[in-house]
């Protein structure tokens, strides 16, 4: 069933935002030209004088060649630092880890912490579990060269929006399962959990009527598997949300908006941490649909940017 029109139900100060960020039906064909497209934070004026970048090229996994990663650590600081490994949204199938820089850069410099943010490999040239371990590989590097990057191993977490919140939230289930490093937290943000969103025999009503539709999911998972999303034997290294133990995840921030098509997937996902012991701090925001926070003046936009701002400071002080 299509959503029923929801535009009542949105906050009258992001009203403004879908005349300026309209609602786009992704499709093969139009991959190229999404690509290309530089979205307008990306655009934001870049203050070099707080912060370092370097990019640098690391191992990925076997076959995979080298993934780009882009690394950001704050000036005047001397002593090793907590680190945010980041993933980028994009729906699987766009983004790059530059778009983000004028972000990153601010975040580094206010937050005292470097960020890692990784350009993993975009579906559907690459299937799953191509992305998830791209972001494995750079984690891995980031470990092993925590000395000479200046970054405190034992304070690492990783955080992404959209589909990278979801590669995220499958990056730190591998890390449990493998053992072999720890993270500190997760900070999911409006993640992209579950392909069964896509066959919901009964979806909500009133969520995904905007910017990430359900037909855009459906490409989007379907770009990620190679198969059409809702199959029995989709792992939970693509789709955390089918993941049947969440014991032993690290503290996780998640942060959704009251219209995103994501909304039920990632309530259910929080709730189920928390029954599994996992310390959760959850918030949904009324009138709000997928990729508000790009508002840079609506209150709800500028409050879940301080949630999202305060819990990370809180992650990465512990």
């Amino acid at each position: 069933m299509p959503p029923i029109h929801s535009k009542h139900l949105v906050d009258p100060e992001l009203q403004s935002l879908l005349d300026v960020f309209p609602t786009v039906q992704f499709g093969a064909d139009m991959l190229p030209a999404l690509r290309a497209n530089v979205p307008e934070y990306a655009r934001a004026a870049i203050d070099p004088s707080e912060t370092d970048l370097t990019v640098h090229h690391v191992d990925g996994p076997a076959g995979a060649g080298s993934i780009e990663v882009w690394f950001y650590r704050p000036h005047g600081v001397s002593q090793p630092l907590p680190c945010l490994l980041h993933i980028h949204g994009g729906g699987f199938v766009v983004g790059d880890a530059a778009h983000l820089e004028p972000i990153h850069r601010r975040m580094s410099a206010k937050l005292k912490c470097c960020i890692l943010s990784v350009n993993y490999r975009l579906a559907p040239e690459t299937r799953s579990p191509g992305q998830v371990e791209d972001c494995y590989a750079a984690l891995t590097w980031l470990v092993h060269q925590a000395s000479d990057l200046g970054v405190d191993p034992a304070s690492i977490g990783v955080g992404g929006e959209s589909a990278g919140g979801g590669l995220a939230a499958a990056l730190a289930l591998l890390v449990r399962d493998r053992g072999e490093y720890r993270l500190k937290f997760q900070h999911l943000i409006y993640p992209m959990l579950d392909d069964r969103t896509c066959v919901d025999p009964a979806p909500h009503a009133y969520a995904g009527e905007y910017i990430w539709t359900p037909g855009n999911n459906v490409f989007g998972w379907t770009s990620l598997l190679g198969s059409a999303p809702g199959g029995a034997d989709v792992p939970i290294y693509a789709a955390p949300a089918r993941a049947l133990d969440l014991a032993g995840l690290p503290p996780t921030f998640l942060a959704v908006g009251a219209l995103d098509l994501f909304i039920d997937e990632n309530i259910d996902y929080g709730r189920r941490l928390i029954r599994a012991g996992v310390p959760v701090e959850l918030h949904v925001y009324p009138g709000a649909f997928h990729a508000f926070d790009v508002s840079p003046t609506a209150a709800v936009a500028n409050q879940m940017r301080k949630d999202s701002f305060d819990a990370l400071a809180r992650a990465l002080a512990r």
